[in-house]
């Protein structure tokens, strides 16, 4: 069983790699149980929120991580990738900005992470 925190690099990294944008990753571990880490970021299309779900899963799975629960498929703007310690939420521009969770959660810590993506 992987880290929280290895599960966060793992998955940014695999975003990254299928070129998810404004990628943010918030410790919440001390603000909330619903998870360690919340990664947000912003996708193109309705179909590159499917693969950057997919691609999250696969690369997780590898490291030997149990399916997630995953919600919102079927809406297209906004899909939630649930591995217990760690949420992922993959939006459409517009729903980023209307559900603003980085705002919501302002209280938690947002992590540096240059050294997991290119720019």
């Amino acid at each position: 069983m992987l880290h929280p925190l290895e599960m966060t690099e793992i998955s940014v990294r695999a975003l990254d790699a299928k070129k998810a944008r404004n990628i943010k990753v918030l410790k919440t571990r001390d603000i909330t149980v619903l998870a360690d880490y919340f990664v947000i970021c912003t996708a193109s299309s309705a179909t590159q929120i499917k693969t950057l779900a997919n691609e999250v899963e696969k690369a997780l799975k590898d490291r030997g991580e149990a399916p997630p629960r995953t919600e919102g498929y079927r809406s297209g703007g906004w899909v939630l990738v649930d591995f217990g310690c760690l949420v992922i939420h993959l939006f459409l521009e517009e729903l980023r900005e209307f559900y603003a969770l980085e705002r919501l959660w302002s209280d938690a810590e947002d992590l540096d992470i240059k050294e997991w993506i290119t720019e």
